[in-house]
C-alpha cells in the first residue's frame, strides 16, 4: 500500500508554527486595513432617550424624514434603549443581578424601540432584523429595501466589563463598532442637543455652555463634563479602522439629519484614530 503521508500538501503561512499572541509577529498579517464591506453605507442611530421616549412628536418627524432621504442613501438605522432601560437597571441591581446580566436586558428595550420605528417604515419596504442578520445578511437586505432597523446595543451577552456595575458599552459604542467593522461610509449620531458642549446645555451651567463644533475623541476622553455620547464610544473610536469621523445632531430640528447625511456640517463632528487610506 503505497505511503501517502509525504505526498499532502503543506500550506505555507507566516503565522505556522507560531504564537498568535505575539504582536510583533502578528502585525505585518494583521496590520493592514481590512476590506470595507459595505463602503455605501449610511449608518444612522437614534437615541432611545432622547428621541424614542418623546414619543410621537418626535418620533413622526424622524421618521418623515428618513422617508424622503431613503432615495438618496442605504441605510442601517440603529435605535438605543430609553427610560425603560433605566427601570432594567433599578430592578436588576436591587436584584443583585451582574452586570453581564443587565446588558441584554437593556438590549431588548432598544430592540423593541427598533419594532417601532421599523413598523413606521414599514410601507417603504424596511424591516427589522437581528443582530446575527445584520452580521451575516444585511447586504442582501439592503438589495431589497433602501433601509433596515436594528439594535444599537453591542451583542456582548453576559460578558461582564470590570470596573462599573452598569453596562459602559451601550448604544453609542454599539453603532460605532457596527459602522467600523462594516467599514461604512459613515455614522450619523441623532439626540436632542446640537451636539457636543463644553457644560451641559440643560443642567445649571446652561448659560456658559457654548457647542464645539468639531474635536476628537482622545480631546474628549479628557473632559469630566456631560457628554451626549457613550463615553465608552470614545475608547473604541481610538482603535477605529474605518470611520474617521461621526458627527451628532439635533433630531429635534427637521432637516438635520438630511444635512449630515449630505456631507454638511450641522452638528458636532468627533475625529477618531483612524486615517485616510
Amino acid at each position: 500500500m503505497p505511503d501517502i503521508t509525504n505526498s499532502i500538501k503543506h500550506v505555507a503561512s507566516p503565522l505556522a508554527r507560531q504564537t498568535l499572541l505575539d504582536g510583533d509577529l502578528t502585525r505585518p498579517v494583521a496590520g493592514v486595513r481590512p476590506i470595507r464591506l459595505l463602503p455605501w453605507l449610511q449608518v444612522v442611530k437614534i437615541g432611545g432617550r432622547s428621541i424614542m421616549d418623546r414619543g410621537r412628536d418626535a418620533i413622526l418627524p424622524i421618521v418623515d424624514e428618513l422617508r424622503k432621504i431613503l432615495p438618496e442613501h442605504r441605510l442601517l438605522i440603529l435605535t438605543g434603549a430609553g427610560i425603560r432601560a433605566r427601570h432594567l437597571y433599578g430592578v436588576g441591581l436591587d436584584l443583585g443581578l451582574p452586570v453581564g446580566s443587565l446588558a441584554p436586558l437593556a438590549a431588548s428595550e432598544a430592540g423593541q424601540n427598533g419594532h417601532i420605528l421599523a413598523s413606521l417604515l414599514a410601507p417603504e419596504g424596511v424591516s427589522y432584523v437581528e443582530h446575527p442578520t445584520i452580521a451575516n445578511q444585511l447586504a442582501i437586505h439592503l438589495s431589497a429595501a433602501r433601509a433596515v432597523v436594528g439594535s444599537a446595543f453591542p451583542p456582548y451577552h453576559h460578558h461582564e466589563f470590570p470596573g462599573s456595575r452598569l453596562p459602559t458599552h451601550r448604544a453609542d459604542t454599539g453603532a460605532f463598532l457596527l459602522a467600523d467593522a462594516l467599514g461604512a461610509a459613515g455614522l450619523t449620531i441623532v439626540e436632542d442637543v446640537d451636539g457636543v458642549y463644553s457644560a451641559d446645555p440643560n443642567g445649571p451651567d446652561a448659560a456658559q455652555a457654548q457647542l464645539i463644533r468639531e474635536t476628537s475623541a482622545a480631546d474628549l476622553i479628557k473632559s469630566s463634563g456631560t457628554l451626549p455620547v457613550d463615553r465608552a464610544m470614545l475608547d473604541v473610536m481610538a482603535n477605529a479602522r474605518h470611520i474617521e469621523r461621526v458627527q451628532v445632531v439635533n433630531g429635534l430640528v427637521p432637516g438635520r439629519l438630511t444635512a449630515a447625511l449630505r456631507g454638511e456640517h450641522v452638528g458636532t463632528i468627533i475625529r477618531s484614530g483612524a486615517h485616510p487610506a
